[in-house]
């Protein structure tokens, strides 16, 4: 229940007076005192109310991550920030006429969680466009595009994400290593070209009238870090793994350039608004986007500056070495608009995902002998980027999967000679991790940047991809890189997952699939303490941000999360009924359940 009241009564006369008796020579006199004090506090309310809280949460159960459990029940929030955690009569002392007094009733109230890795306008174009995370086979995408293509003008492209062919209830009969060949998509699609990402981002669908607009034959080739898949003849099936995708996005880049500017650029709007209204329902409070041009970079700047930003958003900068150079160190900006948007880091990748057999491997896949995936971006290439990072004291953010990719990226932190100073530089997802390597994270400080629920979406198909022993001691080590004392940031990576922090949390302290039970080596799971701390104050702390939020302590912004279940001690059934009842950022109520 949400309210505005205004509370006077003897105790807090006397309290009030007593707070004021430098200024009462006649304390003593009880009469006298109590008359003062009602003086004062007519003077307070009509003159300064603004000493006032501005917002009281009052009896929650409170989670502050850094200190556990705390032993008073009520937050009092002034000018956005914790002022204190306090008891119910100082709790009550704080309300004034305009105070917002939230009452909890013993719901559970904890940091806003932050998303420690995600596609900020990614996952709002996700929401715009045909979305195939909950679809179950190849029919039910053909037939969502089909319908699309019902309500389209000729020659407007057909975009959708999110479809996976490891987690369909069935595989098409024709089939190359479980992708459908595009007949059948082609064939509802004539006149519109479609492009369908994958789940992951790393590979995607294209039907026959996208490829005839890319030139695609049987002579193209495939370009160095990606593959065209083919049928035994020769012919492409419609799938482009990893590099190979440009193939028809730059095809489709064609196509943008005809359209109104004004236009994508409105689109561009409504795609991060709608990426906003879904975190904040889901109790998210920041986001930290794992890749953004120069052009969405100035724009969430702007936004920052005019109050516009609904989330507070962490950005890597996502460009070439040679687009950096000289460039990006104009683009760094820590704490734009009250803290709403940060540029410190740069992201890089060195290969693809497991699900597209893009994930570099030490070994080749069991399913895919003799392929050890893809090495994406020249290690060369990289090491300027990290270069370039250093040289503007920014994060490195480099995507790795694969064991393979993760060694890489360890040996290029370790030439820069990463023990020296706090550089906090990530590997992001870092899935799959040789054994050797596990303790090689700590020794350089470097952040295991890794998505929960990747863990038990990725299950079916992780140990057909990589055999028992990989998928038992290296995938998703959890457990092993927390003994060894690495600081884990949680997320989704939305698009590719749901954003929707709970079942990532389900995810790294069950390792259980939600549909079906499965485990995947529960041994490897997170404590409920650590998994709540990867989602709040590691990841703040994995972008030099926890002092200022992460945790419920005085002087941090009011981002929070009031939940329907306790997330410590519940079940883990509990975990997936628990209700977000309110997200407060910068102490304004975003979102409250119906």
């Amino acid at each position: 229940m949400i309210k505005k009241k205004t509370i006077i009564t003897p105790d807090s006369i006397n309290n009030l007076s007593s707070f004021y008796r430098p200024i009462i020579p006649f304390y003593n006199d009880t009469s006298l005192s109590k008359l003062l004090g009602i003086l004062i506090i007519f003077l307070f309310f009509s003159c300064g109310e603004a000493s006032h809280a501005d917002m009281v949460i009052k009896n929650g159960n409170i989670y502050t991550v850094s200190d556990g459990f705390s032993s008073v029940s009520n937050i009092i929030i002034e000018d956005g920030k914790i002022k204190a955690l306090v008891d119910d009569a100082t709790a009550d002392e704080a309300i004034g006429s305009e105070t917002q007094v939230v009452e909890l009733n013993g719901a559970f109230v904890m940091p806003g969680f932050i998303e420690g890795h995600g596609h900020y306008s990614g996952l709002g174009y996700s929401l715009l466009n045909l979305n195939f995370l909950k679809s179950k086979s190849w029919e039910e995408i053909v037939s969502m595009v089909e319908e699309k293509v019902k309500e389209s003008d000729p020659g407007t492209w057909i975009i959708g994400r999110g479809w996976h062919q490891e987690k369909w209830d069935s595989t098409p009969i024709v089939n190359i290593h479980g992708y459908p060949i595009h007949d059948a998509l082609s064939k509802i699609s004539p006149d519109h070209p479609v492009i369908l990402s994958h789940a992951s981002g790393h590979s995607l669908y294209a039907n026959k009238k996208a490829m005839d607009l890319a030139g695609v034959s049987k002579e193209t080739a495939n370009p160095s870090g990606g593959e065209i898949v083919r049928d035994r003849s020769g012919e492409a099936i419609g799938v482009f793994e990893e590099r190979a995708m440009g193939v028809i996005r730059n095809a489709y880049q064609e196509y943008l350039k005809d359209l109104s500017q004004e236009a994508l650029k409105e689109e561009w709007y409504e795609a991060v608004k709608a990426s906003a209204t879904e975190c904040l329902q889901k109790g998210i409070t920041s986001f930290q986007d794992a890749g953004s041009s120069y052009e969405e970079m100035d724009r969430y700047a702007d936004m920052a500056e005019a109050g516009d930003l609904d989330l507070r958003l962490w950005v890597m900068a996502r460009l070439s070495s040679e687009n950096l150079k000289g460039k990006i160190g104009a683009y760094r900006k820590v704490g734009v608009g009250n803290d709403f948007y940060t540029c410190r880091a740069i992201k890089s990748e060195v290969d693809g995902a497991l699900g597209a057999f893009g994930a570099w491997l030490l070994k080749p896949y069991n399913d895919k002998p003799g392929f050890v995936g893809q090495n994406t971006t020249d290690i060369y290439e990289v090491k300027k980027i990290a270069d370039i990072a250093s040289a503007n004291d920014m994060q490195l953010c480099v995507h790795a999967i694969g064991d393979k990719a993760n060694n890489v990226v360890l040996d290029i932190y370790e030439s820069l000679n990463q023990k020296d100073g706090d550089h906090r530089w990530r590997i992001e997802h870092a899935q799959h991790i040789d054994t050797n390597d596990i303790a090689r994270f700590k020794e350089y400080n470097i952040i295991a940047s890794m998505q929960g629920i990747h863990c038990t979406s990725d299950a079916p198909f992780v140990q057909k991809r990589l055999g028992y022993e990989r998928a038992k001691y290296g995938s998703y080590p959890w457990r092993s890189l927390l003994d060894e004392g690495v600081i884990i940031a949680n997320g989704t990576d939305a698009p590719v997952e749901d954003v929707d922090p709970l079942p990532s949390f389900y995810a790294s302290v069950t390792r259980k699939r939600i549909d079906n039970g499965f485990e995947f080596f529960a041994e490897q799971s997170m404590t409920r303490e650590e998994a709540i701390y990867s989602y709040t104050l590691g990841n703040a702390y994995a972008a030099f941000e926890e002092k200022i939020k992460g945790s419920i302590e005085p002087g941090k912004y009011a981002d929070l999360v009031v939940l329907s279940e306790d997330l410590i001690n519940c079940s883990d059934e509990e975990i997936l009924r628990a209700n977000v009842l309110h997200t407060i950022l910068n102490g304004e109520i975003k979102y409250s359940a119906q």
